[in-house]
């Protein structure tokens, strides 16, 4: 079993990363071992092994003619956590050919039963990266082994580069991974990296290396123990997050930093819907995220500004003059300059030590503490998974229906706001349960947030639009316009 935490490097300067984790305390004590890695990763034309979550590779380490070559097969792996649990078989092979007698010793059988997939298999992509090694060993007997990785992967004439530290455990408990990483996340910039170098090179090949994910909430069976519930749908949400700050590092994708807010409210909905039975609380990590969690929702509003709600009531503005078109083209241009300069904020944000190391610290919350909580350490246990679904539902709907009265009653802002914030909770709380609700009630409710969410993010939208255009050198007309627009929508309403 390899147990293995992964972390991307956010940097700029590759070379220096070496000699920067060698002044690391814990690592300088330690004398680095260097390789280079050459690696071929196979599959069929179908690519069934990726789809099964397995990886068969050939790797050539060191260069030149007599250098040894291992073939590994890795299988398992059920979450997209940057802590990772395979199945690992290794062994070594006399050329750069895959051996069928030595997979026949290791699982694969079970894959290919009858034989007939090995044939069909081929080389999909290679990675080529120079590895530096520590192996740390701690006071309890821990051993772990932090393995520098820099290099590329290629797949036909693409290529994408690997900037990334894998610390393996190779004795010890688990624990002892974070405990090594948080010494390195405090003086290197780092970011939980939850996919391997070979779902990296299968995205690389269907050109999809910094696609947004979107939410993928684990499909909860009613006899899962409430904290177990808790744990998949945090981890799921936390993957959400974290894979579209990775994402943000490399790609302008807009929809990279609207994807990693919904992870993060799907995270912060799940310690709600789950924390009397994880003994949750907010960990003390969340606090140093903040700085990262404001920026990113100021570049959000710049982007839904100047590619949603601005496009849309051009047309209405300039009505064909030139001088209102040109006025509109300067806003657009200043709003598309600000847009690039809180992008920059967000990556100077994601580059800051402490951020990685506050996100280690959740992962560390969500894999470690949580595997350590007995059932009698948690509040009402005897509640099973479908009542406390059910009754968190029910509770946060209630809730909304007061706060749309309360709205209703007095229509300012603050309840407004109360109002949607509930609707996006009770809409990310469903999806997160809807197995284990009365299904006409889920849709009822579920489609009843999703309006009122899209409706209010209307009306927010025109309002957080106008506050930008205040903000920069805007026509006094093009303020004026919108000011009115945001009137008509508040009378509409």
């Amino acid at each position: 079993m390899e147990i293995e935490l992964k972390l991307a490097l956010p940097t700029t300067e590759p070379s220096a990363l070496v000699d920067a984790l060698a002044q690391i305390p814990l690592l300088k004590r330690n004398q680095p071992v260097q390789h280079t890695l050459h690696n071929i990763y196979f599959d069929t034309p179908a690519q069934s092994l990726q789809q099964q979550r397995v990886a068969l590779r050939l790797r050539r380490v060191g260069s030149g003619g007599h250098a040894p070559w291992l073939q590994t097969l890795k299988i398992g792996g059920n979450n997209d956590s940057a802590l990772s649990q395979r199945g690992e078989w290794e062994t070594p092979v006399a050329t750069a050919e895959l051996d069928g007698a030595v997979l026949r010793a290791t699982p694969w059988s079970t894959l290919d039963p009858d034989g007939a997939l090995f044939p069909t298999l081929a080389p999909c992509f290679t990675t080529d990266f120079a590895r530096t090694t520590w192996t740390v060993g701690q006071r309890d007997g821990s051993v772990v082994e932090v393995a520098l990785d820099i290099g590329h992967i290629t797949v036909g004439d693409a290529r994408t580069a690997i900037c990334e530290l894998e610390l393996e455990l190779l004795a010890g408990d688990p624990g002892a991974l974070f405990e090594v990483a948080s010494h390195i996340a405090k003086r290197v910039a780092t970011l939980p990296l939850g996919v391997s170098k070979a779902a990296r090179g299968y995205a690389l090949a269907r050109n999809a290396l910094h696609a947004p994910q979107r939410a993928q909430p684990p499909a909860l069976a009613g006899d899962l123990p409430v904290a177990a519930a808790g744990q998949h749908v945090l981890r799921e949400a936390f993957a959400q997050f974290t894979a579209n700050l990775n994402g943000m590092l490399h790609a302008d994708d807009p929809e990279l930093v609207h994807q990693a807010r919904i992870g993060w409210r799907r995270f912060k909905t799940g310690l709600k819907l789950f924390g009397p039975f994880t003994d949750t609380g907010l960990p003390a990590a969340l606090q140093p995220l903040r700085p990262l969690l404001v920026a990113m929702g100021s570049l959000r509003d710049l982007e839904v500004a100047s590619l949603e709600t601005l496009p849309m009531l051009a047309r209405a503005y300039t009505d064909g003059k030139r001088v209102r078109q040109a006025h509109w083209r300067a806003m657009e241009q200043a709003l598309a300059q600000a847009a690039d300069q809180q992008r920059e904020t967000v990556h100077h944000a994601l580059c800051a030590p402490r951020v990685g190391a506050a996100l280690l610290a959740i992962i560390e919350w969500l894999e470690i503490d949580a595997a350590e909580r007995a059932p009698g350490q948690v509040a009402d246990a005897r509640e099973t998974l479908q009542d406390c679904a059910r009754n968190h539902i029910a509770k946060w709907h209630q809730q909304l229906k007061a706060a749309l009265a309360a709205s209703t009653k007095s229509p300012d802002a603050d309840n407004a706001h109360r109002a949607r914030i509930l609707a996006k909770r009770l809409r990310y709380g469903i999806e997160a349960v809807r197995p284990l609700l009365p299904k006409r009630r889920a849709l009822h409710w579920y489609e009843q947030a999703s309006h009122l969410q899209n409706d209010m993010g209307s009306a927010r939208d025109v309002q957080q639009a106008l506050a930008l255009a205040s903000r920069l050198k805007v026509d006094a007309s093009v303020l004026d316009f919108l000011r009115g627009v945001a009137v008509g929508q508040k009378h509409a309403s």
